[in-house]
C-alpha cells in the first residue's frame, strides 16, 4: 500500500517524505516518514500508518477506525506516541506519528530476556502513568499488550495502537460497561474471556499486570492455546514464577502481580494503588509521572 506519485507530490509539499514499510496489518501499512520543515531546519523521523477505509469493512471503520483518530487527535502524553498529523487523500488516510526506534517491549525481551527490576520499575510506572492519563480522559484502551509498548529512544516506554481504544462513560459521566470481546488473548482478562459485561479499566489493569509479569519473568503468565483451560487457570490464579525468577524477586513484588492478576475485579487493585504500591517506589529509575 505505498503511496500513488500524486500523494507523493502532495506531501512532499507539505515536508513529508515517506519510505520503506516496516509494518502490515490487515487494513493498513505502517512506513518510515521523515517530517522537513519549510526552511530544512528541522527534520523529524516518523512512522506512518496508511489505512484505505475502501477495503475495511463499514462496522470496522465505524466502531473503531473513527474512534481511534478521534482519541488520536485528543491525547498528548509523554508516555503515548503522539500522532503529528494525519491527512487523507481520497479513501486513504495517512497518520504520521513520532517513530521510536528502539522497537516494542515483547522485541527487546525476546532479545535481552527478563528486565531488571530497576528497569522494570521505571517501564511499569511510565505504561501505568500513560494509562492513568487515559483513564483520566475516560478512555480505555483495551489492547494492551508488549507489542503495543514501544521503546523511545533513550529507552522510554511509549503506549502506542488505539484500534480498539473508546471513550468509557455515557452523556452523564457514567461508566459504561465494555461487551466487545477485544485485543490479544494472552492479555485478556477473565472477565473479557467470560463474555460477560466488563469494567474495561480494570480489564486493562489486568492487562497492565500480564506485561509486567512477562518483563519479570520473559515469559507468559497462562497458555492462551486452550481458552477454556486460560480462563480456569485465570480464575484459580493458576500462575508462577520461573525458579530462577521467583528465587530472586522480593516479596513486594510478588505482592503487587498478585493484586493485578486478580480475577474478580472487584477486589483487583486499581491502578492508581498499583502506581503507588510498595515495590514501585523503591529504587526506581528517576521518571516523571503525569
Amino acid at each position: 500500500m505505498m503511496p500513488s506519485s500524486s500523494e507523493v507530490n502532495v506531501f512532499e509539499q507539505k515536508g513529508y517524505l515517506i519510505g520503506k514499510k516496516i509494518g502490515k496489518g490487515t487494513y493498513a501499512t505502517v512506513h518510515l516518514a521523515d517530517f522537513v520543515d519549510g526552511d530544512g531546519s528541522k527534520k523529524l523521523r516518523l512512522a506512518c500508518k496508511i489505512f484505505d477505509k475502501d477495503k475495511a469493512p463499514k462496522d470496522i471503520l465505524r466502531k473503531f477506525f473513527l474512534r481511534e483518530l478521534d482519541i488520536l487527535t485528543r491525547i498528548k502524553n509523554s508516555h503515548i506516541i503522539q500522532a503529528h498529523s494525519i491527512l487523507q487523500r481520497g479513501s486513504r488516510v495517512f497518520i504520521f506519528m513520532k517513530y521510536a526506534p528502539n522497537g516494542d517491549l515483547l522485541n527487546y525481551i525476546k532479545l535481552n530476556g527478563v528486565v531488571a527490576d530497576t528497569q522494570a520499575k521505571t517501564w511499569f510506572t511510565q505504561i501505568g502513568s500513560g494509562l492513568q492519563y487515559l483513564h483520566g480522559m475516560n478512555v480505555v484502551h483495551r489492547n494492551l499488550k508488549c507489542e503495543n509498548i514501544l521503546l523511545s529512544g533513550k529507552f522510554n516506554a511509549k503506549i502506542t495502537d488505539f484500534g480498539f481504544a473508546r471513550f468509557c462513560t455515557n452523556e452523564d459521566g457514567d461508566l459504561v460497561l465494555s461487551q466487545t470481546y477485544c485485543g490479544s488473548t494472552a492479555y485478556a482478562a477473565p472477565e473479557v474471556i467470560s463474555g460477560i459485561p466488563y469494567n474495561p479499566k480494570m480489564s486493562d489493569v489486568w492487562s497492565l499486570g500480564v506485561i509486567l509479569y512477562i518483563m519479570l519473568n520473559a515469559s507468559m503468565p497462562f497458555d492462551d492455546s486452550n481458552m477454556r483451560k486460560l480462563l480456569k487457570d485465570q480464575m484459580n490464579k493458576n500462575w508462577n514464577f520461573r525458579s530462577s525468577v521467583s528465587d530472586t524477586l522480593c516479596s513486594r513484588a510478588k505482592h503487587l502481580m498478585r493484586a493485578l492478576l486478580e480475577p474478580d475485579p472487584v477486589l483487583r487493585l486499581n491502578l492508581s494503588r498499583a502506581l503507588r504500591h510498595d515495590w514501585v517506589g523503591s529504587g526506581m529509575l528517576k521518571t516523571k509521572l503525569y
